[in-house]
């Protein structure tokens, strides 16, 4: 499994994911309209332009669903059991269509399970950076991940 076992991370452990995503306007219209989600700021150009944005922006929970999917294949693909929670999310600066999104992330603390000794809990910090640079999303995650077997 290319993914990481609980003793497999390190508090502090940086990792920069290689793989980015250009977002499309497909990607942004079709997220929202799974999701019920008709917010004219992301739906109507015509709406959006008279905004200070100019143009429409991507669903920022899309946004950090990606960045989180950006380092599946690094940390937890095939290791994870479940995602526990999210916290401290921001967006700090919109996303649009064209842009590409890379991410990264750090390992910010770990524990064993209380409840499950063949797992422990570890907390993630996510990034996500359009390729200039600027952070379009930050936040915390918490995962149950599998211990090693023995």
């Amino acid at each position: 499994m290319p993914g990481k076992y609980y003793e497999d991370l390190e508090v502090g452990a940086r990792f920069k994911h290689a793989q980015g995503r250009t977002i499309t306007e497909m990607d942004n219209v079709l997220f929202c309209a799974l999701t019920m989600n008709d917010q004219p700021l992301h739906l109507n150009e015509d709406f959006a332009s008279r905004t200070e944005f100019g143009k429409r922006i991507v669903n920022g929970i899309y946004t950090m669903g990606l960045v989180v999917g950006l380092s599946i294949g690094d940390l937890s693909e095939g290791t994870i059991v479940a995602n526990l929670g999210y916290d401290h999310v921001v967006h700090p600066h919109p996303v649009f269509h064209g842009d590409t999104v890379y991410a990264e992330s750090e390992v910010l603390d770990k524990r064993e399970s209380r409840s499950r000794p063949d797992c422990g809990l570890v907390r993630f910090k996510h990034i996500g950076r359009k390729a200039d640079g600027t952070v379009v999303v930050e936040l915390e995650r918490t995962a149950l991940f599998l211990k090693r077997p023995k």
